[in-house]
């Protein structure tokens, strides 16, 4: 397959991306005629690695954002919002598990993401459209995990990081549980923090990398980690966490992350490919690049817009199309013609709208959010079918 006449953000000239099975063949300039196969031909588009996102809650994304006031910590949080919000709690926990991490799967998709590392207990999707990413020890935090130390410090583990919320909240026990972390940290295991809003840098310096969740930090605490000051003591990864407190779009976390100019433009869209890629240790991945995975992502061009604006101002409803191992996952309806003139099978897609804009998305989504409605009748959506 070729995508062909696309615009990197690094690059002003434009590129045909030649594909082979699961992998990216060549990115040039020009492909030969006789190299171009089955050719999808774009314009006015931008191309880019699938986005990793390195932290959700995929069983949590069919709850709306869950908070009555600005909070101390995540406890407060959680004790408040099982009084004050327990009837939605108790509707949406009546949709099954295997429905709500679909739902949660599918969130991801829409926002571009192919790779989506969930927090919690293993989850098994052989059939999945993006990657799953699991290869850590995921404790919850230090307040709610049971046996955390234990945990932390069992011998003869298998070496991958431990990902645990750490320091979500502005109080003196946000602060002080890292320190106990750190602590506690017997046998020096990597550790991923997620939130951190209450680290300091000489804490950070004892992480391997810290995921920043903005738009979760804002909603539940009104601040956010010193991001500025973090990132030169360990690496900063990005995660969306789940709807029960942030927005569904990545693409707005974004721009809130951006409006806070603690982080260059590369520095946060690296936050979102290269730097996870890295950290998690997810070979041939966050790189267009000859031989890596074709997870790709092609979004409409909006004109008058320098390159890295472009990509910041993005919405679901401006991906055009979206692959996973060279798979297409997702298309644009203005691509509909080309795909069905190319022979490609169509059979599996179902078409669905965001924000009055055309989709077509593999495996049978509105089923989907039939069988959720089926237990709960008010469930939201931010698409329609």
């Amino acid at each position: 397959m070729l995508l062909s006449n696309l615009s990197l953000l690094t690059n002003d000239e434009p590129v045909d991306i030649l594909l082979n099975k699961e992998k990216i063949l060549s990115v040039n300039e020009h492909i030969k005629s006789q190299e171009r196969g089955h050719a999808i031909q774009f314009t006015d588009a931008i191309v880019f690695p699938g986005l990793i996102n390195s932290h959700d809650h995929l069983d949590f994304n069919l709850f709306p954002q869950l908070g009555n006031k600005i909070y101390n910590n995540y406890v407060d949080w959680g004790e408040d919002i099982h009084q004050q919000n327990k009837d939605i709690i108790s509707n949406v926990l009546r949709i099954p598990e295997q429905y709500r991490i679909q739902w949660g799967i599918y969130k991801n998709l829409l926002n571009g993401i192919t790779t989506v590392v969930n927090h919690g207990p293993k989850i098994t999707d052989e059939n999945s459209p993006i990657n799953i990413w699991q290869n850590t020890h995921s404790l919850h935090s230090i307040r709610l995990e049971k046996k955390w130390k234990y945990k932390l410090n069992i011998p003869f583990l298998k070496k991958l990081p431990f990902s645990i919320h750490i320091g979500e909240g502005t109080d003196k026990a946000a602060r002080d549980e890292i320190s106990r972390l750190i602590k506690w940290n017997l046998l020096n295991r990597k550790l991923i923090g997620i939130h951190g809003v209450a680290m300091n840098e000489e804490q950070a310096s004892q992480f391997e990398a810290l995921v920043w969740c903005p738009d979760s930090n804002y909603f539940l605490l009104g601040r956010t980690a010193t991001i500025d000051k973090l990132k030169d003591k360990t690496k900063i990864l990005f995660g969306t966490d789940s709807t029960v407190s942030s927005h569904w779009s990545i693409w707005e976390h974004l721009r809130l992350a951006r409006k806070e100019k603690m982080v260059s433009d590369m520095e946060l869209f690296n936050m979102l490919n290269t730097s996870p890629a890295n950290v998690w240790n997810i070979s041939s991945c966050g790189v267009l690049s000859k031989d890596y995975n074709a997870d790709i992502v092609i979004a409409r061009k909006k004109p008058g817009l320098k390159k890295m604006d472009v990509f910041f101002s993005l919405n679901p409803e401006d991906l055009l199309l979206v692959l996973h191992k060279g798979a297409i996952q997702l298309f644009d309806e203005e691509l509909y013609p080309q795909l069905k003139g190319l022979n490609i099978s169509l059979q599996n897609f179902y078409k669905i709208n965001i924000h009055g804009r055309g989709k077509h998305v593999y495996g049978n989504l509105p089923r989907l959010i039939e069988s959720v409605r089926s237990y709960y009748p008010d469930a939201g959506f931010p698409i329609t079918y």
